[in-house]
């Protein structure tokens, strides 16, 4: 139960990361080169934690599809 909720923490995690990314990509235009390296960090330290505890299942691919459009 432990991996679980960690598994859907660190999902819930990368989407708010995600959510922020879209929400500044609509107010300012795009997203600040900054940010996007900032948060692709972010997303890769989610990633490793969510890994040492629980299997990614598919996670993983879902957090870098997203790194990829930005």
């Amino acid at each position: 139960m432990l991996a679980d909720m960690i598994w859907l923490n660190g999902l819930i995690a990368t989407e708010l990361i995600q959510i922020t990314e879209n929400t500044s990509a609509s107010l300012r235009g795009e997203v600040p080169e900054k940010c996007k390296v900032e948060h692709k960090m972010l997303k890769e330290r989610a990633l490793s934690i969510i890994s040492k505890y629980s299997q990614l299942g598919g996670l993983d691919e879902h957090v870098l599809k997203h790194s990829l459009k930005d």
